[in-house]
């Protein structure tokens, strides 16, 4: 223990919370690479296989890459936050809500981008195959 009674320095604190984000930050671009490393083999893999029915592989793709996007990108946002835990200045609680507003933002818009293509995707599931009429 230092002599001014604390059991952790702030530089300690700091450079603990340090390596902290960079896992997180880490993980969270591991999550998105690794997204978008399946949804272009899966692509590749549905266009070379059926293509006749790439386009409804189509929108599943999509869907699940955003998915993947959106975890990554809540990884992201709290490196940030926790970046901004320990004694931060006010330029850094300014980046931070800058940061934390464009982030949000795109969230917002992956997720609604999401909920679309997933209705559309359970509206095709559910609309009769029309069946070809003989002359």
């Amino acid at each position: 223990m230092n002599m001014s009674g604390e059991l952790v320095s702030e530089s300690g604190v700091r450079e603990m919370i340090g390596w902290l984000v960079h896992l997180i930050e880490a993980a969270g671009a591991l999550i998105i690479f690794t997204g978008a490393i399946w949804a272009f083999a899966r692509f590749a893999t549905t266009g070379l296989r059926r293509r006749s029915l790439i386009g409804e592989f189509n929108n599943k793709i999509r869907l699940s890459l955003g998915r993947f996007l959106v975890l990554g990108l809540e990884f992201q946002l709290a490196g940030d936050v926790l970046r901004t835990a320990v004694a931060p200045s006010f330029t850094e609680i300014g980046q931070l809500a800058a940061i934390a507003a464009i982030r949000t933002i795109l969230n917002f818009f992956l997720t609604r981008e999401i909920a679309q293509e997933r209705a559309e995707i359970e509206r095709d599931q559910k609309e009769p195959v029309p069946r070809a009429t003989a002359a």
